[in-house]
This record gives C-alpha cells, sequence and structure tokens, in this order.
C-alpha cells in the first residue's frame, strides 16, 4: 500500500514538472515567435557590381508606446554605408510598422556577409540575420577601348590674390583721409569761432536791428522798451555779472553799485542813475503799459548805447588769476595741452618705428625688412600653391608656382618641312626678376640626334636680342627624374634694356636641352643672382622635370 502511494506521488510530481516545462517551453516560443513577427530584415539584391548600391531594410512591427532605435554608423562592415534613410512609420490600429532603410555598397570585387544588427526595442535587444552578398567586378575589354594623344594643358586661374601695392595705396589713402579730416576739422572750429560774436558788437548789432523795425512807430513801447534794455542787459551779463538777465531793475543797480564801490566797475554814478531811470521806464511800459513821449524814447535809445560804451569802458582788465579761471582760458589751455600731446605722441610714434626698423634691419637685414614689408614676389610665388602639369608634344611634366601660359610660336620656313609642331608655353618676364618656359617639338619624321649644344647657343642668341650681356656659361650633363638625359647649360648675364625694375642687375639661368626620335623639348628658367627664393625656385622646377620617352 505505501509503494503504490509512493508510486501515486512520484507521478503527480513528474506530470507537475512535464506541465510546468511544457509551459515555459510554449512561453519561450511564443515571445520568440513575437520578437521575429516584430523585426524583419530583408536586402533587395544579393549580387551587385563594383560601387553598385543595394538597399537594406529593416522592419519593426511593435506598439505605439514603444521606443524603437535603429543601427547607426558604420555597422554594417565590411560594406560600406552611403545613406541613412529616415524611418518611415505606418499605422495599423493600436500598433505601430517602421520602416528603416539604409543604402550600402562596396568598392571591392569579392563576397561579403553583411553582421546581425541590434535592433532595441525599449530594453530588450534583438538581433537581425546576417546576410551574404556578392560584389563582382565591372569587365572591361581593353582591346576594344580606343587610345587618344595627350590632351593640351588647359589654363586654371590663379587663386585671388590681393597685390602688396594695393595695401599700400590703402595705408596711403587711410592717411591722406586722416590729414583731410584733420584739416577739415580745424578750419570748421576756426570757423565756428569767427562766427561767434563778441558781446559789445552783438549789443550794438541788436541796437540797429531796433531801429529798423517798426516798433516805434507802431507805438509798440513794450517790445521795444523789451529789447532796448535786453540788449543792455545781455551785455553786462557776459561781461559783468552772469545773472543779470533774471535780475529785477533794483537787484541790478544795487549790484553795479557793489562793483563800483569794490573797484571791479569804474562807472559814473551819473551813468548809474541813467540806467536805472530807463530801466523803470521800461518796467512801466512793460507792465503798467504806459506810453511815453517818442521824443523821450529816442533819448533813451541813444542813452542805452551811451552806457553799454560806458561799460565796457569801465570794465578792467582781468588779472591773470581771474584770465586763468576764466572758461575760455582753460579750454583754450586744454586745447594746447592736447595739442602738445598729439605732437610728442607722434615724435615717440616715428621714433619707436625708426628704432624698431633699424633693429631688424641689423638683426634680419634688409631682404627680411623687404619680404615681410614691402613683398618679395618670387617669395610669394615659393609660398603659394604650385602646379603639376604636361605641356605639349613631346610631353613635359614640370611642377611650376603658376600655370604656363601658351603663347604661339611661329616656325622659320626652312624648318617647316622637318618640324611638325613647335608649342610654347611661359610664364613671367625677364624685366622682372623670374622667367620660366617649356618650348616643346615635334618631328614629322624620326630624326637622329640633335646637336644640343648649337640649340644652347640659339636660345643664349634669343636672350642676347632681349638685351642680355655679359654672359657666363657653364655646360654639363643632366638627367631627369625618370632617368632621361640632356644637356644642361647655366650661368649668369645682365639685363641692359632700359625697361622694367630689374635693369642692370645681374641674372641667374639654367637652359635644359632634350631630344629624341620623336621631337625635343627645352626648358628654361631665369631668376635674380642675389634672390635666394628665386634660385630656390628654379631648383625645384628643373628638379621636377619629367619627360615622355621616345617612341619604341
Amino acid at each position: 500500500m505505501m509503494n503504490e502511494n509512493l508510486k501515486m506521488d512520484i507521478n503527480k510530481v513528474f506530470s507537475t514538472s512535464v506541465r510546468t516545462l511544457t509551459a515555459i517551453f510554449v512561453s519561450l516560443f511564443a515571445i520568440t515567435y513575437s520578437f521575429s513577427q516584430e523585426v524583419n530584415a530583408t536586402i533587395d539584391s544579393t549580387s551587385i557590381k563594383i560601387g553598385e548600391q543595394i538597399t537594406y531594410s529593416i522592419q519593426v512591427e511593435t506598439d505605439s508606446t514603444n521606443v524603437v532605435v535603429f543601427p547607426e554608423g558604420q555597422t554594417f562592415a565590411p560594406m560600406e554605408m552611403v545613406e541613412s534613410l529616415l524611418a518611415d512609420t505606418t499605422r495599423l490600429e493600436k500598433r505601430f510598422r517602421l520602416l528603416k532603410e539604409y543604402r550600402l555598397t562596396q568598392f571591392d570585387s569579392g563576397s561579403y556577409t553583411i553582421p546581425q544588427q541590434r535592433v532595441m526595442i525599449n530594453d530588450r535587444v534583438i538581433l537581425t540575420d546576417s546576410m551574404r552578398v556578392e560584389v563582382a567586378d565591372v569587365a572591361v575589354d581593353t582591346t576594344k577601348q580606343k587610345m587618344y594623344p595627350i590632351k593640351p594643358s588647359v589654363e586654371v586661374p590663379s587663386r585671388f590674390q590681393i597685390p602688396t601695392w594695393i595695401w599700400w595705396l590703402l595705408l596711403i589713402a587711410m592717411v591722406v583721409a586722416s590729414l583731410l579730416f584733420l584739416i577739415f576739422r580745424r578750419q570748421k572750429k576756426k570757423a565756428e569761432a569767427e562766427v561767434k560774436i563778441p558781446p559789445f558788437e552783438k549789443a550794438m548789432l541788436e541796437l540797429q536791428a531796433l531801429d529798423k523795425s517798426d516798433l516805434l512807430k507802431n507805438q509798440d513801447y513794450k517790445n521795444y522798451y523789451s529789447r532796448l534794455t535786453d540788449s543792455a542787459r545781455r551785455f553786462i551779463d557776459e561781461k559783468v555779472d552772469d545773472h543779470a538777465m533774471e535780475r529785477t531793475t533794483e537787484e541790478l543797480i544795487a549790484l553795479m553799485e557793489a562793483k563800483k564801490q569794490q573797484g571791479k566797475l569804474d562807472l559814473s554814478q551819473e551813468t548809474i542813475k541813467d540806467f536805472k531811470q530807463i530801466l523803470m521806464r521800461a518796467d512801466l511800459a512793460k507792465f503798467a503799459k504806459m506810453n511815453p513821449d517818442e521824443g523821450v524814447v529816442k533819448a533813451d535809445r541813444l542813452r542805452v548805447e551811451v552806457i553799454i560804451k560806458d561799460t565796457k569802458a569801465a570794465i578792467p582788465e582781468p588779472t591773470l588769476e581771474e584770465l586763468e579761471n576764466t572758461i575760455e582760458f582753460q579750454e583754450a589751455k586744454a586745447k594746447k595741452r592736447k595739442r602738445k600731446q598729439i605732437i610728442i605722441s607722434v615724435i615717440v610714434g616715428l621714433f619707436v618705428l625708426v628704432v624698431f626698423f633699424v633693429s631688424l634691419i641689423v638683426i634680419k637685414g634688409t631682404d627680411y625688412i623687404k619680404d615681410s614689408f614691402i613683398g618679395h614676389p618670387t617669395k610669394e610665388l615659393l609660398q603659394g600653391d604650385w602646379v603639376r602639369s604636361d605641356y605639349g608634344y613631346p610631353s613635359v611634366a614640370i611642377t611650376t608656382p603658376k600655370v604656363l601660359v601658351r603663347k604661339d610660336a611661329a616656325l622659320p620656313k626652312e624648318v617647316e618641312q622637318v618640324v611638325k609642331d613647335n608649342q610654347l608655353f611661359t610664364y613671367g618676364s625677364l624685366i622682372n626678376g623670374f622667367y620660366v618656359y617649356v618650348n616643346t617639338t615635334s618631328f614629322k619624321q624620326e630624326q637622329k640626334e640633335v646637336d644640343k649644344s648649337a640649340i644652347v647657343q640659339a636660345n643664349l642668341g634669343m636672350l642676347e636680342q632681349q638685351g642680355a650681356n655679359n654672359m657666363f656659361v657653364k655646360e654639363d650633363e643632366f638627367t631627369t627624374a625618370n632617368g632621361i638625359k640632356g644637356l644642361k647649360a647655366y650661368g649668369t648675364f645682365t639685363f641692359s634694356k632700359e625697361q622694367g625694375n630689374f635693369t642692370g642687375q645681374k641674372s641667374a639661368f639654367q637652359l635644359l636641352v632634350f631630344n629624341n626620335n620623336i621631337g625635343m623639348q627645352q626648358i628654361m628658367v631665369v631668376n635674380g643672382e642675389n634672390d635666394e627664393a628665386g634660385e630656390e625656385i628654379s631648383n625645384r622646377i628643373i628638379n621636377s622635370i619629367e619627360l615622355q620617352k621616345s617612341a619604341q
């Protein structure tokens, strides 16, 4: 009985375990199935040619509340991601369908495997399947590809640079503009000072304007006396007391009497008394509307003029201490101080500049000053962007600071039967201190060895025709970077033509002559003998030469 009960318990436990394992297996299968249903990756082609693109698509179906993160960056190596498109969203009832596409390519042939890609849905990471892509090479039939001759060089527009002389012109323009501004401002201040009328002259002009008015004729005594007394008050306000225009008659007369007692106003008592009577009549005319006799009005007019003149004469000359306290004196003193400071600043600035340039000349030399401040054409060429091009036929590959410009090269009639084509390319000028030219000549028929020394002499004769003399010439063998041998002539000459800024100075030159059975190549470079930058340019050009080899 006991054995049967134990057997039943074991069966019960076993059946429970089986059910549990089954449930777990079903759950895992459901999760895996649901994940596989959520994320799906595809490519539109499994075979491409080099450089073609395939579209790699990842489609995710998920709830609208979930956050989906797609792969970013170069995670498709060895394939290269060219473009990552924006995700496209489609709504399916309460769920979203997201479609993310990538453009992939490869530039080497072979078989490549796109690795698994990580897609995150909230905190879950789901991996896509890896995929294999075949990249095929592009077949080219070289037997059917046509061969074309070397194209002539194309002139490349030089990079825009502001010449040094423009900077100097701007500096001179700024200095001239500053001087004109200072002169104009000084003249303006002078004109303003001339426009300012002294107090006495202003008072006389006001009395003359009053005489020309119709106030007395129209018996407008109120305005007449206002203007009459204001002319005297304004003069006293500017010369005696700066509050005369605001004071009453009694206050003004009391002030003048006090000034008289202090010795600051040497006026007679009679003049002060007359001025008081005129001010009182003016007050009656203005406030009491009194109409005085016309004869009295005219007498007051003449008396005011006399009072102004007497007041001017009664004002003593200011002491030095009083003069120093006046605003005009302080302003004049400040202007004088400012002018002195400007002169001192200019002198100090010029002295500092002179010391600076003298020190630079002593320490660095005149060449450094010329290069840094005046400008050096060959140094600018040396430090600029160089260009490598092929010129003419047989071609000459050469590196130069600027692109050489093609020139017309007329052929003498005696060589037209032998020469098929002659091309000339140049840059610079003999009279400006730097010159380079490349001359290529192609033969109509294969020729034997050309006398290179004769070609050198012909080139030197051309230089003499253009003004070169005092030539010192050496000849030596020269081998290019690609192993072609030729003749090198080098030396110095003096350019004596009366033109250009290089007249009378020595020039150094290097002339190379090459020939083969299809043609001839000539290269010449000229620079100033003591021009280090020009010499470095010439050597760099010569060392860069590579020539087309003769036909086999």
